[in-house]
């Protein structure tokens, strides 16, 4: 059966009369009265969603929002919430259009402003009039709720009669039909269905003063109002006009011939098929009933879903409830039942008892505009007339009152920042400035004027509503959190997905491209609400969710090591903290942004030296300094804060333990210690070498950054340069694909790659740049590749100069170390007199180094101490004035020479590029080379403005395959 939208619409009016959003106090009378008996069904597996979560603890005023919100985050609940609003808004608008259609159809038809004689346009007359009407009922509600809501809550009992009596008038009418059908004549040509509203007699003549003439519908369809030298249209001549009973009764088997659907499109005549007709076309008439929209299930379902979006009347009023956990579940089920019958026996009874052209005339053009639900009902059609009325007058105040309070109840909640003066209310908790909006979105609702434009925006934000009270429902489920132990025992995970996949379905066949711009609102106000609102943390289902989705992956990442092609930089940044705890190279943290561009694993990690115990509020600070610094440069990632007794106990520590399964770092960056030569503490270079071993043997790749101030911050950008790479000895791959996930970043994306490699004598130039730009050919990176030549030459007097100052340099730090001691003495032996105190040496921070360096210092003091000491200071002078006569190690010369003459030509082919990217060596393995081996690398990249050293893990990290 083809259910008539009209239909619908009333029994909207008749059932659904409340749509209250939120509780309040001020409701509590008229909570035991209209509990049980206001809320129709949508499905019912949403009920036993929403009855769950109800049931889950405490729902306080909010409704529908608080439980989303508190399961699946602020930002759906804001996103669902506002559609949600907006939803009970455009309800307030759909009831009050309702209302006024039954004043100015059936109750003061003469009451209409606007007026047309032309059939065409009296439709668009009848919006305008709805259009003023609405509006001016729309300020006299407003106004009745903005007075209070005790006074709209007053009428409560007179709305709920209203729709008992109706509901009952149309039983005891359908049961009347069966033995006594009310006269309800349609007139018909053939099987068309003709309009009543312009023909004074259902015939073709008319008998007057004993004189057959043409009748009103003969002047229609011919050409003259006389017998003779007349044209009339060829159906009208071939067909014969009967009447037919509009209501047959419920014993007449109409049924039948209503069981089964048949969708008409837009303008075609309405006709019944089991009426005998000529198979004559005819022309179309203007006195033919004709239909003026097209139908289908999708349209109809649309119009006749907000006749059942009251399911979530009772958990929005659960501020209210003396005992929200038990009346929830029982009032909403029951209610749901109740009017699911209600609702179904309806369609069955006007199916029955209706004839299916009746029912199919909207605006009820053939049976002269007369209500025909109020027809059927018993004992007078005025019992429904009014009933509708009221009912849809209070739906729309009721719609007017819950709005207000849900929005209120979001801005109060601080997730959305401009929302927040909706917050404020008056004295006595009037939300009036939610108010005022609610009545212009409102206005914006019946300026529309057509409830079939209406009902479809209605039906998204609802269905969305209840779609993602069933994924709540369904993802704590599935989630087991321990907090989800709802007194509802009736539930199952499949049955909210069910009811979900339902709500979804039911959006796209109600209206796809409303469905899709509520999708595309509530997605603009999810990403807001993201990005601007403020942060909550209710312990909601998506942070479960999250917590579930890592957990799986980093189970999944356990079960072997990644392959090449999945192979990025995980970084574990090393930051060095001043005395106020402050980052004293944030540009390292830029550069690694630079690198990472947003995507991978970045762990931001320092050390505090001290106790733990004693040093937690200044790691938990320092903590905070470091995200503060993310943020600002846009890190995505973590922060971790170690406190160690040594520098070099924590960096190691950091290194071994940071990340988490296969979630670890795999590439250490850290700068240069800059200034190492000038300090006469070694602890910096030292602490630099011992990171670069722990390194080394975790079999981590190893970025070291040097001169870190000059590097670019993230608002410079280069617009041409060059990033050079000398590729000397191969690390896996590290060169090459540093500078290209570099190039992905805003800063470099203009600059080119330059990669130089280096041929001895033996090698053959011309074939290795042929091979190397084959290789990186393969490896689908563009750069220009060009080989240097060095050959042997003899070793400079500048090389010997230069390792003998390093030496000298050595020697010269470890007698100043030995002098050291001897000024500790000095100190002591004062001490010794005054206070008696300790002197505690402040040299290496390894113990074992400060007892190479450095004797114990005794309390005690005697001549024979006093003599060694002078002789020991004798001693140093001797080896001090050695340091001028010595000559240098012949494997330091040689490792001087390589590094010297690889500067030069470094220096000769990159010294304008903007970042130079070089193999780093590994550390001697004797420790007493340290020294030294700092001082290769500084003369191997002296000269040079920006200088990154690379060093690979022992991996390959890029591959040619696809």
């Amino acid at each position: 059966m083809d259910t008539r939208p009209k239909v619908s619409s009333l029994l909207s009016r008749l059932a659904n009369y409340t749509n209250l959003t939120q509780g309040a106090k001020e409701h509590e009378e008229a909570e035991n009265i209209t509990e049980g008996k206001k809320k129709p069904t949508k499905t019912m597996l949403t009920a036993i969603s929403m009855s769950a979560i109800a049931t889950n603890g405490v729902v306080p005023a909010g409704g529908s929002y608080f439980m989303i919100s508190r399961a699946l985050g602020p930002e759906f609940g804001g996103a669902v919430g506002l559609c949600f609003y907006l939803g009970t808004t455009f309800a307030a608008a759909m009831y009050i259009l309702g209302a006024i259609e039954i004043f100015l159809v059936y109750i003061v038809p003469q009451a209409a402003i606007f007026h047309s004689d032309d059939a065409l346009k009296e439709s668009a007359a009848m919006l305008n009039n709805m259009r003023v009407y609405g509006t001016a009922f729309l300020v006299l509600m407003v106004l009745v709720v903005f007075i209070g809501v005790r006074y709209v809550n007053k009428f409560a009992s007179l709305f709920l009669a209203c729709v008992i009596v109706s509901i009952l008038a149309i039983y005891a009418g359908a049961i009347k039909s069966s033995f006594a059908p009310p006269h309800f004549p349609v007139c018909m040509l053939g099987n068309r269905t003709l309009s009543s509203r312009h023909i004074d007699i259902c015939s073709k003549t008319k008998e007057i003063n004993n004189m057959t003439v043409p009748s009103k519908l003969w002047g229609f369809f011919c050409n003259s109002s006389q017998f003779f030298n007349v044209t009339c249209d060829e159906y009208f001549v071939h067909n014969n006009v009967t009447s037919i009973q509009g209501i047959p009764g419920l014993a007449s088997g109409v049924i039948t011939e209503n069981l089964w659907s048949n969708y008409i499109p837009k303008g075609e005549i309405i006709e019944k098929p089991s009426a005998k007709s000529s198979d004559v076309l005819g022309s179309l008439n203007h006195e033919y009933v004709l239909v003026d929209i097209t139908t289908s299930f999708t349209l109809l379902v649309g119009i006749f879903f907000p006749s059942v979006t009251g399911i979530m009347a009772g958990s929005n009023r659960s501020g209210d409830l003396k005992d929200a956990q038990k009346s929830i579940p029982i009032g909403t089920i029951l209610a749901i039942l109740t009017t699911s019958f209600v609702y179904l026996s309806n369609v069955v009874l006007f199916g029955a008892c209706i004839e299916g052209v009746v029912l199919r005339d909207k605006f009820g053009d053939a049976v002269k505009g007369n209500l025909v639900v109020g027809t059927l009902s018993w004992p007078s059609p005025w019992v429904i007339v009014i009933g509708s009325f009221f009912s849809t007058c209070g739906a729309g105040l009721q719609s007017l009152t819950g709005a207000p309070r849900l929005l209120q109840a979001i801005a109060k909640d601080n997730i959305i920042p401009f929302l927040r003066v909706f917050g404020h209310s008056k004295a006595n908790g009037e939300p009036t400035w939610a108010l005022l909006l609610t009545a212009a979105i409102a206005e914006l609702g019946i300026l529309i004027a057509s409830l079939d434009l209406v009902a479809p925006i209605l039906s998204m934000f609802f269905l969305m509503c209840y779609l993602f009270v069933n994924l709540a429902c369904a993802l704590q489920t599935l989630l087991r959190t321990p907090n989800w132990r709802p007194r509802f025992r009736y539930y199952h995970w499949a049955l909210s997905f069910m009811g979900m996949s339902i709500c979804l379905a039911l959006m796209f066949i109600s209206s796809w491209y409303y469905a899709i711009v509520a999708m595309v609102i509530a997605g603009m106000i999810y990403k807001y609400i993201e990005y601007q609102g403020a942060e909550k943390e209710w312990g909601d289902g998506i942070r479960g969710l999250s917590l579930s989705a890592a957990r799986f992956a980093l189970l999944r990442l356990e079960e072997g090591p990644p392959h090449t092609k999945n192979w990025r930089p995980q970084l574990l940044v090393l930051l060095k903290l001043d005395e106020d705890l402050h980052v004293k190279h944030p540009r390292l943290l830029t550069f690694a942004s630079q690198l990472k561009a947003g995507k991978g694993l970045t762990i931001v990690g320092s050390v505090i030296v001290g106790n733990f115990l004693e040093n937690y509020g200044e790691a938990l600070a320092a903590e905070q300094t470091i995200k503060h610094l993310m943020e600002a440069e846009k890190v995505k990632g973590f922060s971790q804060l170690v406190v160690a007794a040594k520098l070099r106990e924590g960096i190691s520590h950091l290194i071994q333990s940071c990340g988490l399964g296969g979630m670890k770092h795999n590439t250490v960056v850290m700068g240069w210690p800059n200034g190492w030569r000038q300090s006469e503490d070694a602890r910096a270079w030292k602490t630099f070498i011992g990171t670069v071993r722990v390194t080394t043997a975790a079999h981590l790749a190893l970025l070291v950054a040097k001169n870190i101030s000059f590097f670019p911050s993230n608002v410079e950008q280069f617009s041409e340069g060059n990033i050079d790479v000398w590729w000397i000895v191969h690390d896996g791959g590290m060169l090459m694909l540093l500078p290209f996930l570099l190039k992905q970043h805003k800063v470099w994306r203009k600059c080119s790659i330059r990669i130089f490699t280096v041929a001895q004598l033996e090698d053959n130039s011309i074939q290795m740049k042929k091979d190397l730009a084959t290789f990186l050919y393969h490896l689908r990176i563009e750069a220009e590749v060009e080989v240097v030549e060095m050959h042997d030459s003899d070793i400079s007097a500048y090389t010997y100069e230069r390792t003998l100052m390093m030496e000298q340099r050595s020697q010269m730090l470890r007698h100043m170390r030995l002098s050291k001691t001897e000024r500790d003495r000095e100190a002591q032996l004062v001490k010794d007199r005054n206070s008696m105190l300790r002197l505690t040496s402040i040299g290496s921070d390894e113990d074992e180094e400060t007892e190479t360096y450095q004797e114990k210092v005794h309390m005690t003091w005697t001549k024979d101490k006093y003599m060694a000491s002078r002789g020991q200071k004798a001693k140093s002078m001797e080896g001090f004035q050695d340091l001028l006569n010595m000559r240098p190690d012949q494997s330091n010369v040689r490792r001087m020479h390589t590094a010297v003459k690889l500067n030069e030509v470094i220096v000769n082919k990159s010294h304008e590029a903007k970042l130079v990217l070089l193999n780093m060596p590994g550390p001697p393995r004797n420790p007493e080379g340290d020294e030294n081996y700092m001082e290769f690398l500084e003369v191997l990249t002296e000269g040079l403005e920006r200088v990154l050293l690379v060093r690979g893990g022992g991996s390959e990290v890029i591959t040619i395959y696809s």
